[in-house]
């Protein structure tokens, strides 16, 4: 079986490199994929999904020293196991994780 995931959006804040305890860096952010359109009534709509998506290897080095947080990418990779969570206001919120096999940069 394979499947793969392709998104395009922004990061939500700074990524954060660390390192496995075999030394292998690993790079993850928060990256916010939009989508607008015009509704019915004529009126802008929008709505954010939020991913987490992470990096390894050498692939993680250059994520970390090259993305800021508002940086736009591209990101391919695989969508993990949804992660349940509560937030901090008690309600229940979904986690989407994605192992990133490719990463361009789109910003200058």
């Amino acid at each position: 079986m394979f499947q793969q995931i392709m998104l395009i959006g922004n990061l939500g804040r700074d990524p954060e490199m660390r390192y496995t305890s075999t030394g292998v860096p690993v790079t993850s952010f928060s990256m916010a994929v939009s989508r607008r359109w015009t509704g019915q009534d004529g009126q802008q709509q929008e709505k954010t999904v939020w991913f987490r998506v992470s990096t390894w290897r050498k692939q993680a080095e250059v994520a970390n020293q090259y993305l800021t947080k508002g940086s736009k990418v591209l990101v391919i990779g695989e969508i993990e196991e949804p992660r349940i969570y509560t937030a901090q206001d008690g309600t229940q919120r979904t986690s989407l994780e994605v192992n990133a096999q490719q990463i361009k940069f789109l910003s200058p």
